[in-house]
């Protein structure tokens, strides 16, 4: 791990999103909650914050610090659904990895609740995709 200890703690904040490619059925399945395994995005939601909390216990080089908040934001489009998660923080180091663990997470998380609806007739999933995750915005204010 980096060393850190002479840093001084100030607020961060970091905002990720991204976004999951689904068929138009399968979304209009998840914005009228019929999904066989439940309401997809509140249990997407739940996924994304813990997985924020134990993101130094995924990425081993990954500084532990203390969350502050957490958000986690929908959005549809035409064939995808998107999520923007926004971690906050007082620390020496970090919050853009624990939001991309969060956006990633709720991703899979999705494409689990959702995959009966995925698949095709071999059981492959030809048209569902994970795409364009990424920071948008990472900042910090000195004290």
């Amino acid at each position: 791990m980096i060393d850190i200890t002479y840093k001084p703690d100030v607020y961060r904040e970091a905002i990720a999103e991204g976004k999951i490619k689904l068929r138009k059925e399968t979304l209009k399945l998840i914005k009228e909650g019929k999904v066989e395994k439940g309401d997809v995005l509140s249990a997407s939601q739940i996924a994304s914050i813990l997985a924020v909390k134990k993101t130094p216990e995924l990425l081993p080089l990954c500084h532990p610090i203390p969350i502050t908040h957490v958000s986690v934001n929908w959005f549809f489009g035409e064939d995808s659904l998107g999520v923007r998660v926004t971690v906050k923080t007082t620390a020496k180091t970090g919050a853009e990895m624990e939001a991309l663990t969060g956006v990633l997470t709720a991703l899979l998380n999705v494409w689990d609740m959702v995959k009966k609806y995925e698949k095709d007739e071999k059981g492959q999933y030809p048209y569902t995709l994970i795409y364009d995750v990424r920071v948008i915005k990472k900042s910090k204010q000195e004290a």
